[in-house]
C-alpha cells in the first residue's frame, strides 16, 4: 500500500505551489525556472510537483539531496579541500530559479553524531555565498520559495508512531485531507494576516512571556511586522518576527526535544543578560548545545520569536522535526525562539533598502546558525505599547483578538 494515495500528492503538490506563488512578489511566467530539491525518500512526492510544475507551463529542475552515505563521506572521509568543494553551476542555477521547492525526507536522523560539529560548520560557511545569493533574491520578491516534510520511518520512530500514523499526522498538518487544500490555506492565510495586521496596528514596544518556567522579555525594535502564513513553510502556522537582539532579557525553557546535527537535545534553559545567552543548561546534549552557540558571534542571540494559535495548527504532538513541531497546536499553542539568523522578512519597510548595515542598525541578528527551541507550556503574552500601557495579547493557546 502506498503511503500516499495518488490524490494525497496532487493535493501535496497544488498546495506547494500555491505556497511557492505566495512567497513570490511577482507571478510566475512561462518558462521560468523551478527548483526541486528532494532527499530520496520524497520522490514520490517530487515526481507528483514534476508534473504540477510542467502543467504549468514551468520549467522543473530536479535536484537529490545527499544521502546520509554521501555525507558522512564527506564529513569523516573528505580532504579539507573536497569538504568546501562546491559543486559547479550551483551558483548559476541559484541565481536564475525563479522557485524553490525543499521537500524534507531524512532517512536517517542520527548518522551526524559521530561528526564534529565544527567540521558540519566549516561546510556551511563554504555554500554561504549561495545561500546568500537566494537569500537577496528571496528578500527582492524575484524568488519563491517553501519547504515541507514527506513522512519516513526515521521520522516516525523517531516520533514514537507508525508510518501509518504518522503519514496521517502530516495529511492533517496540511490540511490535505480536506476537500480544497489550497481553498483551507487561503482561509488561514486571511485569518492569520488579520492577527499580524491587528499587532501591527498595536504599536508594540515589547513582548514579556510568561509560563511555568519561562520569563523572557523580547523587544520588538523599529521597523518590524508581524509574518504569519506567508507560504515559506508547509505546514506554518506561526505568527513570528525578528526581535532586536539587542534587548531580549530573562529565562527561556525548551520542554519540546530537538533534533540538530543527529544530537538530541532535551529541557534546554537559557538566560539572556544584554540580548547573549549568558548561561545554558540542559537535561540532555548540554556540551553540544553549548558548542553551537560558540559556532559564531551571533550563535548566543534571538534571531526569531514566534507564537501559534492552537485554533489554527493540526499538529498536536512531537513529529521529531522541527519544521512541524515549531507549529505545535496541541491544548496550549506554543511559542519559540530561534538562536541565529534573523527572520529578515520582518524588515517592515522596503527589502531592498535592509544592507546588512541597517540590519545591524535596527538589532536583526546575523548568524550563520537558525535553531528553533520550542515551548508548549501554558503561558500568557502581555506586550508593552508605546503609550506604556500593558495589553494581553496571547494567552490558553490563543492570541486574545
Amino acid at each position: 500500500m502506498p503511503l500516499f494515495e495518488t490524490v494525497d500528492l496532487e493535493n501535496y503538490a497544488e498546495v506547494l505551489l500555491w505556497a511557492l506563488e505566495r512567497t513570490r512578489a511577482m507571478p510566475f511566467e512561462h518558462g521560468d525556472v523551478v527548483l526541486i530539491r528532494y532527499d530520496i525518500p520524497g520522490l514520490a512526492l517530487a515526481e507528483a510537483l514534476y508534473s504540477r510544475l510542467t502543467d504549468a507551463h514551468l520549467m522543473p529542475v530536479a535536484a537529490a539531496m545527499p544521502t546520509p552515505y554521501m555525507e558522512m563521506e564527506r564529513y569523516l572521509n573528505s580532504s579539507f579541500a573536497q569538504l568546501v568543494f562546491q559543486p559547479p553551476g550551483v551558483a548559476e542555477v541559484y541565481a536564475r530559479a525563479a522557485g524553490v521547492i525543499n521537500i524534507l525526507a531524512p532517512e536517517d536522523l542520527t548518522h551526524l553524531q559521530t561528526v564534529d560539529p565544527r567540521t558540519i560548520a566549516e561546510a556551511r560557511r563554504a555554500d554561504g555565498p549561495n545561500r546568500r545569493i537566494l537569500e537577496r533574491r528571496r528578500l527582492a520578491g524575484t524568488l519563491g520559495w517553501t519547504t515541507c516534510v514527506y513522512p519516513t520511518e526515521a521520522l516516525a520512530a523517531a516520533s514514537g508512531m507508525s508510518m501509518e500514523e504518522y503519514a496521517h499526522a502530516v495529511l492533517r498538518a496540511c490540511w490535505l485531507n480536506m476537500p480544497d487544500p489550497v481553498r483551507e490555506w487561503r482561509r488561514l492565510r486571511r485569518e492569520v494576516g488579520d492577527i499580524c495586521a491587528w499587532l501591527d496596528s498595536l504599536d508594540l514596544t515589547r513582548l514579556h512571556v510568561e509560563s511555568e518556567d519561562v520569563d523572557l522579555t523580547v523587544p520588538v525594535g523599529d521597523n518590524r511586522r508581524f509574518v504569519g502564513v506567508g507560504g515559506e513553510n508547509i505546514p506554518g502556522y506561526e505568527i513570528y518576527f525578528a526581535p532586536d537582539s539587542r534587548g531580549v532579557e530573562g529565562v527561556y525553557y525548551a520542554d519540546q526535544p530537538t533534533l540538530r546535527y543527529g544530537h538530541l537535545v532535551m529541557g534546554a534553559a537559557l538566560e539572556f543578560t544584554g540580548g547573549v545567552a549568558a548561561r545554558v543548561e540542559a537535561g540532555r546534549g548540554q556540551v553540544f548545545l553549548q558548542n553551537q552557540l560558540y559556532s559564531d558571534s551571533g550563535a548566543r542571540r534571538v534571531g526569531e520569536f514566534s507564537l501559534t494559535d492552537k485554533r489554527f495548527s493540526r499538529v498536536d504532538r512531537f513529529m521529531a522535526h522541527t519544521l512541524l513541531d515549531e507549529n505545535h497546536g496541541g491544548a496550549h499553542g506554543n511559542c519559540h525562539v530561534a538562536l541565529g539568523g534573523a527572520v529578515l522578512e520582518s524588515f517592515s519597510g522596503p527589502p531592498e533598502l535592509l544592507s546588512p548595515e541597517l540590519a545591524n542598525e535596527l538589532g536583526f541578528n546575523s548568524s550563520d546558525m537558525h535553531w528553533d527551541l520550542v515551548n508548549t507550556q501554558p503561558k500568557r503574552v502581555t506586550a508593552r505599547l508605546a503609550t506604556g500601557e500593558p495589553k494581553l495579547i496571547y494567552e490558553n493557546g490563543r492570541f486574545t483578538l
